[in-house]
């Protein structure tokens, strides 16, 4: 059976294998970040905790107008809100969203909307909760 290495017998190919295996398969990986030295050292005492983004909020993907966390929280009403129940009138948003076993704070969010309008999408139902929706980009 050929290794694929002429330098090394496999027994010396397998432990150096699994010497580089944290390296190779990143942190998720069984064995990864093992040795001590690989750790990341915590923060002292009198200092910040570490963070991918130090100077606040991480914007990635946020479209212009929200922030990522309003974005977080309109996907978190759309979750709850099946298509089916658009366009729909308040009672149908609720009538849904206890379907899919919203959760108590969103029901209530929904029971403040004011009754005999019809919402088209879910970012109409956002706006009408007293939320920003994004900015046109064009």
């Amino acid at each position: 059976m050929e290794r694929g290495s002429s330098k090394h017998s496999p027994r010396v190919d397998d432990q150096m294998s699994s010497e580089v295996k944290g390296l190779v398969q990143g942190p998720g990986a069984g064995g990864a970040r093992v040795d001590e030295f690989r750790q990341p050292e915590p923060s002292g005492e009198d200092q910040p905790e570490a963070t991918t983004a130090p100077a606040g909020e991480l914007r990635s993907g946020a479209p212009q107008g929200m922030s990522s966390a309003d974005v977080e929280e309109r996907s978190r009403l759309g979750r709850f809100i099946g298509m089916a129940a658009l366009p729909g009138d308040r009672d149908t948003l609720i009538a849904n969203a206890r379907e899919n076993e919203a959760p108590a704070d969103l029901v209530a969010a929904l029971e403040t909307l004011p009754e005999g309008t019809l919402y088209q999408t879910i970012s109409e139902v956002w706006a009408a909760l007293g939320h920003r929706n994004e900015t046109t980009r064009w």
